[in-house]
């Protein structure tokens, strides 16, 4: 990172870094869990699930992508190994056992709350401090929260349509 990137950071940068790794790792948790969980999901409206799923994984990647680069932006390294992942996650993983549709979609949604927390404490931190982490942070804080929204919807009509055959 150029020096007056470093120098208007209102905030001590290696604990930045640390933060944005745990955030990091998170995020090819979660990758993950949206993937696999979209190749061995079971039950009605699969299908749906998914579509959604699969587009859930791409955003997460896309943020590991946003994040990495800010990292390696404040001079730090990304975490380098999924053995890292697991050791400095906020939000783990919750590998899909249980491949019914309503399991799936619940595990990832709790995964989702946990990163709107996140990303919210991020904005936090950065706020007035490092705009570039900042708006970063609260673009994603977007897409988690979208997520949340989305899934909260599968579940939803994965229910009505359970009770309509009752």
């Amino acid at each position: 990172m150029g020096t007056k990137g470093k120098a208007i950071v209102g905030i001590r940068i290696n604990d930045l870094i640390k933060l944005l790794n745990s955030a990091l790792a998170d995020e090819w948790q979660a990758y993950y869990q949206y993937w696999i969980g979209a190749k061995v999901i079971k039950g009605p409206m699969k299908e749906a699930a998914i579509a959604e799923l699969l587009q859930h994984a791409a955003d997460e990647l896309r943020h590991a992508e946003m994040v990495s680069g800010r990292i390696i932006q404040l001079g730090g390294t990304p975490v380098l190994t999924p053995v890292e992942w697991a050791k400095v996650s906020n939000c783990g993983y919750d590998a899909p056992k249980d491949p019914f549709i309503k399991k799936v979609l619940q595990q990832n949604i709790k995964g989702e709350q946990c990163a709107i927390e996140v990303y919210n404490q991020i904005v936090k931190l950065t706020k007035d401090k490092d705009l570039v982490t900042f708006n970063m942070a609260v673009q994603i804080m977007t897409d988690e929260v979208e997520h949340e929204e989305d899934l909260q919807a599968l579940l939803e009509d994965f229910e009505t349509m359970k009770r309509s055959f009752k």
